[in-house]
């Protein structure tokens, strides 16, 4: 691939940042894995073969009579001794690693839960005997989903607004910022319990709540830039020849105004990381039984006998937001003129 000399430059410098370089390379790997999160704990087989024929649990439900007649017509329940006999005496079945999900409950536990770690849960369990790796792994994904989910169309619209208030000007700049500074005051929190009372907060139902707020991080430095750029000699040269305002902020504009927001994107990852946690914790997030981070630190918090509980979130969220900021740091190098310069 031909990369032209700023973006090798570019390259060269994000690369140059071993804490940024590596902390990026660990994040894809972890977050690539958390996609397949069904198949590496999950509380069903990834692979069944009985009597000759192939089953895929992990991407079909099943009813037991299908693995004989003595069985209901009913969702098959492959932790059942009597199914699992049955399996094994015409056939086998290949586990995923961790033979659990984020819900299931771990039973025969040696102690009450939360049961501490062991060969068979090792990171232990939480106060309901779920498998606290598995849900790691499932809210690790949830969350980096949710932040990427929030950040990308967030950006999109605190691009375009920023774009048109630094472009236009004027009026428009002035109403647009007198709106922003109210609708900035508003009281997020307050408004989320008023929302919780009324309905079920879900994911799409959380995402939308937060950006309607969220969408303001980025308009006032794509504002700036705009308003810089539009007085530029190239672009008034555009204008003179008839192109579009809407050609000139695309074209002409709104690739030097990204060098400085593209530099805020992991931060603003690790922002919506962090708000979709602290809404669980505080138990405002997600509904009960969710694979969720925050709600780990919360049960940290009720269970100071079980240290494993805050220990695990500590390390989960600690690292996570850890290698989102080194990334942001080594973007911000990359993007840096005087270091790209170098």
């Amino acid at each position: 691939m031909h990369l032209s000399p700023p973006t090798r430059r570019r390259l060269a410098a994000f690369r140059a940042n071993r804490r940024g370089w590596w902390s990026l390379r660990i994040f894809l790997a972890l977050f690539g894995l958390s996609l397949f999160a069904e198949c590496i704990a999950n509380d069903r087989p990834l692979v069944i073969h009985y009597e000759g024929h192939w089953f895929f649990p992990v991407l079909q439900d099943y009813a037991e009579d299908a693995f004989g007649s003595d069985f209901m017509p009913i969702e098959a329940d492959f932790t059942d001794p009597m199914l699992a006999d049955t399996i094994a005496k015409k056939g086998w079945m290949l586990w995923p690693p961790i033979p659990y999900r984020y819900n299931t409950l771990s039973k025969d536990l040696p102690v009450p839960a939360p049961a501490p770690p062991s060969w068979n849960n090792l990171l232990g369990t939480d106060d309901q005997a779920r498998d606290v790796l598995a849900r790691v792994i499932y809210g690790f994904r949830l969350s980096v989903l949710f932040g990427f989910t929030l950040t990308i169309i967030s950006s999109v619209i605190g691009i375009a607004a920023g774009a048109i208030q630094g472009f236009k000007g004027g009026l428009t700049d002035l109403l647009f910022q007198r709106f922003i500074e109210i609708w900035s005051g508003m009281p997020q929190l307050y408004l989320l319990i008023i929302l919780g009372a009324m309905i079920t907060p879900g994911f799409w139902v959380l995402l939308v709540f937060l950006l309607l707020f969220s969408w303001m991080s980025l308009t006032g430095v794509v504002r700036a830039e705009f308003l810089r750029g539009r007085n530029l000699e190239y672009v008034r040269a555009a204008k003179a020849l008839g192109v579009s305002d809407l050609a000139v902020m695309w074209r002409h504009i709104l690739p030097n105004a990204m060098v400085a927001t593209l530099t805020f994107l992991p931060f603003t990852l690790s922002g919506s990381v962090t708000i979709l946690a602290s809404l669980d914790f505080l138990g405002f997030g997600l509904p009960p039984g969710s694979p969720s981070l925050g709600e780990l630190v919360s049960q940290g918090k009720n269970n100071l006998h079980a240290p494993w509980l805050g220990i695990t979130a500590f390390i989960v969220l600690g690292g996570l937001l850890s290698m989102l900021i080194f990334i942001g740091e080594a973007a911000r190098d990359a993007f840096d003129p005087r270091k790209a310069l170098k």
